[in-house]
């Protein structure tokens, strides 16, 4: 993991921790264990750029990339190298995929702390994909900002501005 991410995590759950001791020391309670702490203060989802995102995959062999686009655009648009697809939602209705999480935590070994890097086409899909995983109880999850197309120029084309296919990085197509 990169130092500075992992000092942006450690800052942030230390902060967590002492405020939630303070507010329970000052209220007249007993300090709260460290259980009590950590159970309610996992690390919020974070956002990376495409390069923090692939210097923290190679650096954390542990992370699991998920790329939540559709099938379709994973295959036909192209993917980052390493990145299993599990579509947040796909056609033909384009409806949230029910067994999103259940496919993650499969993929994840059922092994909730597992840091999970998510990627779909403009960082938007991976968002809310984050969001649901951190309320299954994935206590490390990230979004890349941007996605793998990046945002939109003046002339309404994608990969001209960033993303991950505009700064170089390795990606596939099929």
């Amino acid at each position: 993991m990169p130092v500075r991410v992992l000092v942006r995590v450690l800052v942030r759950v230390l902060v967590r921790v002492l405020g939630r001791v303070l507010v329970r020391l000052s209220a007249g309670g007993a300090a709260p264990t460290l259980r009590d702490v950590f159970a309610t203060n996992s690390p919020p989802m974070q956002h990376l750029s495409p390069n923090d995102a692939h210097t923290l995959l190679g650096g954390e062999p542990d992370a699991l990339f998920i790329d939540c686009r559709s099938e379709m655009e994973y295959l036909f648009v192209g993917h980052p190298r390493g990145a299993h697809n599990v579509p947040w939602n796909d056609g033909p209705d384009w409806e949230v995929n029910p067994h999103f999480v259940q496919a993650v935590k499969k993929l994840a070994g059922q092994v909730s702390a597992r840091p999970v890097v998510l990627i779909c086409r403009s960082g938007n899909r991976s968002s809310a994909a984050a969001r649901a995983l951190e309320g299954a109880g994935f206590t490390t999850v990230y979004y890349i900002q941007h996605g793998f197309e990046g945002d939109l120029d003046a002339q309404r084309h994608r990969n001209t501005i960033n993303g991950w296919r505009h700064e170089g990085l390795p990606w596939e197509q099929y």
